[in-house]
């Protein structure tokens, strides 16, 4: 079943990891269903995550994916929205 769906990559080992971060987020995208989308929650100790996110996901997914900064979480991380065409 196709369905929207969110990945926590706020805790733990992210917290102090970049890269592992920008990893497991391009495996979340790459698990998601056509026509859904997955919700990446970033840990806030790197910021916006437009700013190293967008550049990684164009590189790998080019025009099959579209996304968008969602918000900051009560809990100070980020919200990423990454859309499957």
């Amino acid at each position: 079943m196709a369905k929207d769906w969110s990945i926590d990559l706020e805790h733990g080992d992210y917290q102090h990891n970049r890269a592992l971060v920008i990893e497991d987020g391009l495996k979340a995208i790459e698990e998601t269903e056509k026509g859904c989308y997955v919700n990446l929650v970033t840990p806030a100790s790197f910021g916006n995550p437009i700013h190293y996110l967008a550049e990684a996901i164009s590189h790998k997914f080019e025009t099959e994916v579209t996304y968008k900064y969602i918000d900051q979480c009560g809990c100070g991380g980020y919200v990423f929205r990454v859309w499957k065409k």
